[in-house]
């Protein structure tokens, strides 16, 4: 057997950031970019996603041109910015520009005229002239010194862990760039919101945070706007459609291996478990990558192997007919490589495995196609398997039923006016369409981890399921009385997860911020990241295969009184409302968050009307009366199903 490649040492992160920063062009990155959340900054998405889903760092740089010209650093994983700059220039490698640069640069008033190696001086030609043209005002002593005591450095360095990692001074950076690409100085200034409502400060390219301490606030402007979270989401919206046709270029001309190495990898393949998701489930964290996992795990103890397809470049939607879509193949959690569904189909067609016991489980079909997924199943002797409702993807291309991202739409008809408004309504006929054929094509039993989720998705949809299932993902197993807490001690509200709108995070920071100072009440977050903007004390939970049970484990060591699970969209099923449940918490929602109303509705909480009524209760110190001692709360155990595995288990001898 030949050595294997020894793989390249991975650069110092500082040193990687401090190149590649030299040349970004943060100004390129979030005009072409719209989607980009307004909080985090432009090198840093980059650096973590954006080099991977095909977004360029500046106008004279195409990553996806420059991946595919040059293998080598394809298949060595190294973000080609960084390769270039470092390497690839003083090769004399070509770029390419950016698809997005000529549009660009004619916004800017400036189009370029050659590119090659030569791009590197250009692109800082171009920003060279741009800078010309947009020189920022200098700030004298006087200013500095009033942006200096008002700046929030700790918030800053929070908010922004690349200029934490370079170990730059955080005011020298938001002084000299940072405002420029966004940032905002403190928790109670938005840098965005304050040039959108003040024009003139932003065509005199002044600094915002310090025109407002000088003169703004002083003339009455005010420091961010006070229309809520969801206008910034809605502010953020781009076209589903639009999404999808960027998935589908990006995919084009996506690079996959031969055919030899997947037959050679699938040969002898007898007993097997088929799963399509979304992504890489081993990569990505979340509820349904935690499913698969567990599935798998569930079906390699029965001694059958796991195979699982998903789209090997990100989509926001399912494929239709004639797009390419090459797939990322998995066996056994080991990556085999990138292929074309025709290609899985082939070599699964060569290998067929008469008696062996095969099944198939599609967790999402985000990427996929109808007809390229049923003929993969066909070639392995499928057709009979289960589908998962995780969300409502097979209803709309808004999977969470939200329309515009903020507000619950009930799935209306697909020609409603309502739909005719929404972002995602364009693309609803696809998603329909796409799974109308699946269902058509093979005989699925349609699995729910609630009732609640089943019978909302009998009431949307005419998909002819063969058979219908529910199979919670956990149940709670008593564990006896929770300790009682000091009769004094505040009451304790919790978060649990990451800080995003779509589970709530904004409706308990604003919770956090008005009560901060009542004697009352307490404020914790537990998760991953902590957003700076929250007075809430901070705890890390991480969950992983090793320690699945951290979160319920951290929430029941903080003995919290509840947990605000207030998603936007109604969930199908939620891991953190049993995890708080069992932790002795009870847990506080809203009424459109579908399986944790139900669930707090059976005795484990209490669902209010809306974001007002929650509001009114800690106000009035009504939800003092869900205090765990009030409820004699107890604890529980979380078991868990196997998914798949426990419905084929029941089928077979």
């Amino acid at each position: 057997m030949a050595a294997r490649a020894k793989a390249p040492t991975a650069p110092d992160d500082e040193h990687l950031h401090r190149v590649i920063s030299a040349a970004f062009d943060p100004d390129f990155y979030r005009a072409v970019y719209t989607d980009l959340p307004a909080h985090e900054g432009a090198i840093l998405h980059y650096r973590v996603h954006g080099w991977r889903e095909g977004r360029d760092p500046a106008p004279w740089f195409s990553v996806d041109a420059y991946l595919e010209e040059n293998p080598d650093v394809r298949k060595a994983r190294i973000e080609p910015f960084f390769h270039f700059l470092t390497k690839g220039r003083g090769q004399g490698r070509e770029v390419r520009p950016s698809r997005h640069a000529l549009l660009y640069f004619d916004s800017v008033g400036w189009r370029p005229r050659a590119w090659s190696v030569e791009g590197f001086a250009l692109g800082h030609e171009a920003l060279a002239r741009r800078a010309a043209r947009r020189e920022p005002a200098v700030l004298d002593e006087g200013a500095r010194a009033a942006v200096a005591e008002a700046f929030d450095a700790a918030y800053y360095l929070a908010v922004n862990p690349d200029v934490r990692a370079a170990g730059t001074d955080p005011l020298e950076h938001f002084l000299s760039a940072g405002w420029r690409e966004g940032r905002d100085p403190a928790p109670w200034f938005s840098v965005s919101h304050y040039l959108e409502a003040n024009p003139d400060v932003a065509a005199a390219a002044m600094n915002p945070f310090a025109h407002y301490l000088l003169a703004g606030r002083d003339e009455g402007r005010a420091p961010r706007h006070d229309l809520g979270f969801r206008y910034d989401v809605i502010a953020g919206l781009r076209p589903t459609a639009e999404r999808i046709a960027e998935a589908a270029a990006r995919a084009a001309v996506a690079v996959t291996q031969a055919p030899e190495i997947l037959a050679e990898a699938l040969a002898g393949l007898g007993d097997l478990h088929v799963t399509l998701s979304h992504d890489h489930y081993l990569e990505h964290g979340g509820g349904l990558q935690f499913c698969v996992r567990r599935e798998a795990a569930r079906f390699g103890a029965m001694g059958i192997d796991h195979l699982h397809l998903f789209p090997a470049t990100p989509w926001p939607g399912v494929r239709a007919s004639g797009e390419r879509g090459p797939l990322g193949v998995l066996l056994n959690g080991r990556r085999i490589g990138a292929f074309e569904p025709a290609t899985v189909r082939d070599v699964l067609a060569a290998h067929p495995a008469p008696g062996a016991r095969r099944s198939f489980a599609i967790h999402s079909l985000l990427g996929h196609g109808a007809d390229d997924t049923a003929d993969i199943l066909a070639a392995a002797g499928l057709r009979e398997g289960f589908f998962w409702l995780h969300d409502f993807a097979s209803l709309c291309a808004g999977f969470h039923l939200l329309r515009n991202e903020v507000q619950d739409c009930a799935a209306p008809p697909a020609d409603s006016p309502a739909c005719a408004v929404c972002v995602h309504g364009s693309a609803r006929a696809r998603h329909l369409e796409v799974h109308g054929r699946l269902f058509d094509r093979l005989s699925l039993t349609v699995v729910a981890p609630s009732q609640t989720t089943l019978d909302f998705w009998r009431a949307h949809t005419g998909l002819p399921a063969a058979r219908a299932a529910v199979l919670p993902h956990a149940r709670l197993v008593d564990r006896g009385p929770a300790p009682k807490v000091p009769a004094e001690r505040p009451f304790r509200l919790a978060f649990l997860g990451m800080p995003v709108a779509l589970k709530g995070w904004p409706v308990f920071r604003e919770l956090a911020q008005r009560f901060a100072d009542d004697p009352r009440y307490e404020f914790h977050h537990l998760g991953g990241r902590s957003d700076p903007a929250a007075p809430a004390v901070f705890h890390p939970v991480s969950v992983t295969d090793e320690t699945p049970d951290a979160m319920q484990a951290a929430l029941e060591a903080v003995e919290a009184d509840a947990a605000l699970i207030w998603p936007l969209c109604r969930e199908t099923f939620s891991f953190t409302a049993y995890e708080a449940a069992a932790a002795g918490a009870a847990v506080l929602t809203g009424p459109d968050s579908g399986n944790v109303a139900a669930f707090a509705a059976e005795g484990h909480g209490r669902v209010l009307a809306d974001e007002a009524a929650l509001r009114a209760a800690f106000e009035s110190g009504e939800i003092l009366a869900l205090g765990r001692n009030l409820r004699r709360a107890r604890l529980c155990g979380l078991e868990h199903s196997g998914m798949s595995a426990d419905l084929v288990a029941e089928t077979r001898p």
